[in-house]
């Protein structure tokens, strides 16, 4: 497990490719120094979390999953649960909600940066209220031939779907605008 202050130093390596990354860079890493608990869900407020942009070998498809609180197309990923290991969280998350095993960063590197409004919600029961993800996204890839399965309790469906259309999320505008700047990102990274 690596601790905080290595992903203290993650972040202030990451180079932002815009205005948005820039500014929620900054706020990632005030949250690191200020926020108790920014690593757990025991902080209501702001916690991390870690996303997966998950590309097959050509780069023309993303997979996505259907998610089921959202009920649209989703990248894969979820929360740090105390763990600063951001990477690992999202090869974990990725495996678990896809079911592909074979899958690997293209590059350790972390890939994008944003502070993401969750709607309050119902979870399992549980009623969660309004708060942010202060999300670290990783570029992994994966062979789009192996075969996909649903996690029932996060996602009803799993699908490689073309670039264009992953970052065509009608239901929330916010995230199409994040999935275009991460498809605008591949040629780059």
């Amino acid at each position: 497990m690596i601790p905080v202050r290595a992903l203290r130093r993650q972040i202030e390596a990451y180079r932002p490719c815009n205005e948005q990354e820039a500014q929620d860079k900054a706020l990632l890493l005030r949250a690191i120094d200020t926020l108790e608990s920014p690593l757990t869900r025991e902080n209501p407020f702001a916690h991390f979390t870690a996303s997966a942009w998950i590309v097959n070998p050509s780069r023309d498809r993303a997979l996505m999953a259907w998610h089921n609180i959202y009920r649209t197309w989703a990248w894969t990923g979820g929360h740090a649960d105390g763990e600063a290991d951001l990477l690992a969280v999202a090869l974990r998350e990725a495996r678990e909600e896809t079911g592909i095993a074979a899958i690997a960063p293209v590059r350790p590197d972390i890939y994008s940066i944003e502070v993401l409004p969750v709607n309050s919600h119902v979870k399992r029961g549980r009623f969660v209220s309004a708060h942010l993800h202060l999300n670290v996204t990783y570029l992994l890839e994966a062979d789009d031939a192996q075969p996909v399965r649903a996690k029932p309790d996060e996602n009803s469906a799993v699908a490689w779907l073309p670039l264009r259309e992953a970052a065509d999320n009608k239901e929330e505008p916010f995230m199409a605008v994040i999935y275009r700047k991460l498809n605008e990102k591949i040629a780059r990274f």
